[in-house]
């Protein structure tokens, strides 16, 4: 016997739920719940939604169990997905399975925390002097309880088996454990500012690189910690969250968290379970923990708000920023965003007053700001892509003591292996790319579809000439920078390097410590980062931005370009910035190095105007791709036709800046209008109505609002 039909969301691509029948001997879920249902022979995890309307039919099916006790998203988080389903255009069964926690995982307990037994001058003195992993794993311990994850190994069993250490319940949280820093009257003014809101509203801190932001967040959260409420703290990538998960756990102990796709399925649900009983007073994560259910939320902190990485690039395309100001409206508390290079919307968005502005013009402590200067490659010679001036610029501040950081965001040795003979380029086969040469390994590997094959030995094409290695990557700059200064420590940071767990952190803490000398790496080593020693940043090459097909090309290089040019002279040293470039009258270029980021958006934010480009015109994006390159155009032909009646513009049928992409044909319709609610009409019945067009079941297409970049 059958009860109540409930209303499901089912996470397939349809644009509706799903009524099933509630067995008489399951309890009555609440919304929220999940729950196994069969869909076709398959059976899927849905979310209850509330009980339907509708009458059983001949074809209702039942639902199989019910897997929560309590709902695994709460009202807040449903009304959250339901604004997002409607606003992206994604059907509410896959917006609502992106913010569940991972499927049948159990919570795994805290980490075990170990502490010393006894004094530690007297088990130093017990151990013998050769067994070094014991005596430096006492050391460790001798300053207080450590958790074990990390230090398992023989060296910690023979600890135990001698009674030398023993398990110990984690610290108690405290309150403050570093005190708070002084702050200047900028930040002084922006902490007060900020404070003060006890509803929503949106505030922006724009503080030049090394300008106190992180403090001005630690202190605005302090009242509110202290009055036992939580805060969530969104950063763009898992490369930033140990480091600003060791900050704020020293300002504010054990009750923080860190959430983000890095951590095990069940060190998630722990973390999610423990946000949801109110038991943390900070989380921070990468995009995916807005979703996580915090009953005593009352700040949200967005750093890194440009950042491109907070948008979701497949599937569900959200933006973590946006859903973070969403998310603060519904429960009526304020959200910070913070950035030395806000985004134009952002900016835009203070001036016209929708969003509070705060501003930190200068560095803590009056630390000078290093200023970008111009490094003309035209008819240099050039050191596996470094000039004169950069080397001579290295050995300078080498010979000083200090440090040095390069950056090309550029992995690989080389992106391009070239038959000096015939002219012959190592192509990649399923993409309108070239393949990078990998001297670690000798590999040829695509970047873009992860394509591998053995670096050749001869050219293919003719099999005679030379093959050489065009342009920089990561691997050559390091190779070069090692010849030219043997003594140097140096060390490369990229995606490559860094495949091993802890050897990101590993590499910062020994660049704070001094034991490295000059750093190359890419983007990773961008943002966020603070070495007191760093007194000289050198960019190779940003020409490839300033001629991007992306109309936010220029405003990303100068973003870039601040935050790399914001790692110099943090320390007591003044810093110094070299920007090499072929294109040094460019002036765009010249701009941004005679006037900062701020000067570069005042000439960016009039040409968008007068193009009706965001944020003065809003966008949505439709992609199609097939392996028969003709259907992407004809599905998107047809999407066009169907958009007659609307006052929304479209642009194209457009091949995709990159066409073919893994062996398949892609393509794009670009709809632009000026205002927001004209284009959410249009979308609103148009993008369900996509998939009965003719050619949309031999492409595979997906819809994306306020699209982040047009790749």
């Amino acid at each position: 016997m059958s009860g109540p039909l409930l209303r499901v969301a089912v996470p397939v691509p349809l644009f509706q739920h799903f009524d099933y029948s509630l067995p008489s001997e399951l309890p009555m879920p609440a919304p929220g719940t999940r729950v196994r249902v069969p869909f076709g022979p398959r059976r899927l995890i849905g979310v209850v939604l509330g009980l339907s309307t509708a009458a059983p039919g001949p074809r209702t099916r039942a639902l199989i169990e019910i897997l929560d006790e309590r709902p695994a998203l709460d009202q807040e988080l449903l009304a959250l997905g339901d604004w997002a389903a409607r606003y992206y255009h994604e059907p509410i069964g896959q917006v609502l399975a992106t913010m569940l926690p991972p499927a049948d995982a159990k919570p795994v307990p805290a980490a075990t925390w170990l502490r010393l037994v006894g004094d530690p001058g007297e088990r130093l003195a017990a151990l013998p002097a050769r067994a070094t992993a014991q005596r430096e794993l006492v050391q460790a311990l001798a300053d207080g309880p450590l958790p074990r994850r990390g230090l398992a190994g023989p060296a910690l069993r023979r600890l135990e088996q001698l009674g030398v250490v023993e398990t110990c319940e984690p610290p108690p949280a405290e309150l403050v454990r570093d005190a708070a820093l002084a702050l200047n009257p900028e930040q002084a003014r922006a902490v007060a500012a900020i404070a003060a809101h006890r509803s929503f509203a949106v505030e922006l801190l724009h503080g030049v690189t090394g300008s106190g932001k992180t403090e001005v967040y630690l202190q605005v959260l302090a009242e509110r910690v202290a009055a036992g409420q939580q805060a969530l703290v969104l950063v763009p990538e898992i490369a930033l969250t140990p480091q600003t998960l060791a900050r704020f756990r020293a300002r504010f102990g054990t009750g923080v968290a860190a959430y983000h796709s890095g951590l095990s399925a069940g060190d998630r649900v722990r973390i999610r379970d423990a946000a949801g009983n109110g038991d943390l007073s900070v989380l921070i994560g990468t995009r995916s923990a807005l979703f996580l259910p915090m009953p005593k939320l009352s700040l949200i902190v967005v750093d890194e708000e440009h950042d491109a990485s907070l948008k979701q690039q497949d599937g569900f395309r959200y933006h973590g920023r946006d859903l973070a100001i969403v998310r603060a409206r519904q429960r009526d508390c304020p959200v910070l965003l913070g950035s030395a290079t806000p985004s134009l919307e952002s900016l835009h968005n203070a001036r016209s007053g929708r969003y509070g502005y705060r501003r930190l013009a200068a560095r803590v402590n009056d630390r000078p700001l290093p200023r970008i200067q111009l490094v003309d490659l035209r008819r240099q010679a050039l050191r596996d892509g470094l000039s004169e001036q950069l080397i001579e610029a290295c050995g300078r501040h080498l010979a000083a003591g200090n440090q040095v950081l390069l950056f090309i965001n550029r992995r690989g040795f080389a992106p391009v292996l070239l038959c000096h003979g015939c002219g012959w380029i190592a192509p990649c086969a399923r993409c309108d790319a070239r393949m990078t040469v990998h001297k670690t390994g000798g590999s040829l590997r695509c970047h873009h579809c992860g394509a591998q094959r053995p670096l050749p030995t001869e050219c293919p094409s003719c099999h005679e000439g030379a093959l050489i290695h065009v342009g920089e990557g990561t691997q050559r700059v390091e190779q070069a920078v090692r010849a030219a200064f043997p003594e140097a420590r140096v060390e490369r940071v990229d995606s490559d390097r860094l495949r091993r767990r802890g050897a990101l952190e590993a590499l910062l803490e020994d660049t704070r410590r001094g034991r490295i000398d000059v750093l190359v790496g890419t983007q990773i080593l961008a943002k966020g980062h603070d070495f007191g020693r760093l007194t000289l940043v050198g960019m190779l090459n940003v020409d490839q931005a300033l001629y991007g097909s992306d109309f936010r090309a220029l405003e990303r290089m100068g973003q870039l370009a601040a935050q790399v040019a914001g790692r110099a002279g943090r320390g007591d040293q003044p810093g110094e910035v070299l920007l090499q470039t072929h294109a040094a009258d460019h002036p765009m270029l010249r701009r941004l190095a005679e006037t900062g980021y701020d000067g570069l958006c005042e000439s960016l934010l009039p040409e968008r105007e007068g193009a009706g480009l965001p944020p003065f015109g809003h966008l949505a994006l439709l992609r199609a791709e097939s392996d028969l390159p003709a259907m992407p155009y004809r599905f998107l032909d047809q999407a066009s036709a169907a958009l007659d009646g609307t006052v929304v513009e479209a642009l194209g049928p457009a091949p995709a800046p990159m066409e073919r992409l893994a062996g398949r044909t892609r393509a794009q319709l670009l709809l632009r209008a000026d205002r927001r609610a004209d284009l959410q009409r249009a979308l609103s019945g148009w993008v369900p109505a996509l998939a009965e067009l003719p050619a949309a079941r031999r492409v595979r297409w997906s819809i994306d609002v306020d699209p982040a970049d047009l790749f």
